[in-house]
């Protein structure tokens, strides 16, 4: 048995190293396109049922 398996290791992870302003801009770059174009697809579809 390994003798240092018993020694607490913290989780390697990037979330501890990502401010809260980055995470936010990352959401809006890629939110926002998005939501514009399913405002869009939707304004086109109601066209269709006119």
């Amino acid at each position: 048995m390994n003798p240092q398996s018993n020694s607490p290791t913290p989780p390697a992870t990037t979330a501890d190293t990502s401010s809260g302003g980055s995470v936010v801009l990352a959401w809006l770059v890629v939110g926002l396109p998005l939501a514009w174009g399913v405002s869009q697809t939707f304004i086109k579809a109601l066209a269709l049922f006119k």
